[in-house]
């Protein structure tokens, strides 16, 4: 991974300048450790006419699989073999940029001890980055860096430059250049629209990269006319922190533009906004129409199937009426995380009574699951790939046959109202794929016919009349008769 800043100079003011803002001296290779390799700053040149800064990433792969946040949308690729073989150590990423702000950190910030008159000065700047992964394109390349006084060259990299036809890669070689920027303006452009042109970040995003990303586009972000799409992807399209930017960001515009200062608006708005509601996540919405659902049908005896991390597990343990819970996940991993959010080590033996952790396969039948009031799918259909959904519907439907089924899972019509997710993208990684309205109610409907069960269909969430609920859910109710024959089978066979 390659990176270069060159500038030139006068007599009166020498291009090596650079040395003294990037506080890396010309005449030395310098090397640093950062939190996936090994940084190097070397100079190329280095004259009074003409200096180049190189900045030299080797990354180290196994460290970025073993300490990399994963899977999913946002990360690191999500096929297995994609964890070992990918662009990670070779293209301009977030590896980049936080080695960036690591190695050229008081650059950044626009300190220089040596000759504090440097950081204020605008200087002729030209970067190169040989590869740069840029979901958009050229195009949008050029929107991103023309608006901050950039000239812009992105040269598309072709696919195989022995087989022309395919057509190009998603990488472009990028060449900026400009007159009027001082060194930390530039630095701080590439910090954040690298990873944005990636559209990926290596490290999980939390809340303090919201700080992050307002320090570093302090002065130049509020009114970037791309604002919103590069909030949303340096904060890898969170939709409670990309909302939380955008109106941090509209106060620093207001304040400007009143010519006043942000803590004064702020303190106003924060006032006001105190009497506001806010949004219940959809996640907790979710929940909260399973356990109505299961109070409904009189289940004292549940499966949560796929349970995941807990969280159903924890809200079900607080309702007495609910007897026995299981939990089932095949991810050991989810079942160690979801012990220690039910603290099921410092449980009372009453309540652990009432609460078990198993480890299986939904794909396989399984004789633990017998005999329970209900069994619920959330958010779980999707994450199997679709041939083998019927090994899923037997083992709970034909094997296990709860006299209660709730199943949910995302409707994809919905997708257009997320405005953070890219058209024609599911909503997590992880999914295989993600049904209609339409889609969902034949295979359900088709399920509980084929083995005895009656289905009904309830939203999740705002039901938008154009699109539907952003969650589907189905309520299967085991027929009178198909019971009757089933407690007779189950009697035969005790």
């Amino acid at each position: 991974m390659f990176l270069t800043i060159s500038t030139t100079g006068t007599p009166e003011r020498p291009a090596t300048d650079l040395g003294f803002l990037l506080h890396k001296h010309p005449d030395k290779a310098q090397a640093f450790s950062t939190s996936y390799g090994k940084a190097h700053v070397l100079y190329p040149e280095a004259d009074a006419q003409r200096c180049t800064a190189a900045l030299l990433l080797e990354v180290d792969a196994v460290a970025l699989v073993r300490r990399g946040k994963g899977k999913g949308r946002g990360g690191a690729p999500d096929a297995a073999l994609a964890q070992y073989v990918n662009d990670r150590p070779y293209a301009a990423s977030s590896l980049l940029a936080v080695a960036l702000s690591g190695v050229f950190s008081s650059a950044m910030r626009g300190v220089c001890a040596a000759k504090p008159e440097l950081p204020a000065q605008q200087r002729p700047l030209r970067v190169e980055v040989p590869a740069l992964p840029a979901r958009g394109g050229p195009d949008l390349v050029r929107d991103l860096f023309e608006p901050l006084g950039w000239t812009v060259t992105a040269e598309p990299v072709a696919l195989d430059t022995q087989f022309p036809e395919w057509g190009d890669s998603r990488y472009v070689r990028l060449v900026l250049e400009s007159e009027a920027l001082t060194l930390a303006e530039a630095l701080r452009h590439l910090y954040v629209l690298l990873p944005v042109l990636d559209d990926a970040k290596h490290y999980w995003v939390a809340s303090d990269e919201v700080d992050k990303l307002l320090r570093a586009g302090e002065g130049w972000l509020p009114d970037h006319p791309e604002q919103k799409l590069i909030t949303s992807r340096y904060l890898s399209r969170r939709w409670s922190l990309t909302r939380q930017a955008m109106e941090r960001l509209e106060l620093v515009r207001l304040a400007e533009a009143d010519d006043s200062e942000v803590e004064e608006i702020d303190n106003a708005v924060e006032a006001e906004a105190e009497t506001e509601e806010k949004p219940t996540p959809l996640a907790v919405q979710r929940r909260d129409a399973i356990v109505t659902a299961l109070k409904e049908s009189g289940a004292a005896r549940v499966l949560d199937l796929g349970c995941g991390q807990g969280q159903l597990v924890q809200a079900l343990l607080k309702d007495v009426r609910f007897t026995e819970i299981v939990g089932l996940d095949v991810s050991m991993r989810a079942l160690t995380v979801a012990s220690r959010r039910l603290k099921l080590d410092r449980m009372g033996e009453r309540q652990a009574s009432r609460v078990r952790l198993l480890q299986g396969s939904l794909a396989y039948t399984d004789k633990r699951l017998k005999g329970y009031d209900a069994a619920v799918l959330s958010e779980v259909i999707e994450h199997l790939d679709l041939p083998r959904l019927p090994a899923l519907e037997y083992a709970v439907f034909g094997a296990a046959r709860p006299r209660t089924v709730l199943v949910t899972t995302p409707n994809v019509e919905y997708n257009v109202r997320w405005e953070t997710l890219p058209a024609g993208h599911v909503r997590h990684g992880d999914h295989r794929f993600e049904w209609t309205r339409e889609e969902f109610r034949g295979w359900a409907t088709a399920v509980a016919e084929r083995y005895g069960y009656d289905v009904a269909f309830r939203p999740v969430g705002p039901d938008d009349p154009e699109v539907g609920p952003p969650t589907q859910m189905a309520v299967f109710e085991m027929r009178a008769a198909t019971a009757k024959t089933t407690n007779e089978k189950e009697g035969k066979a005790a």
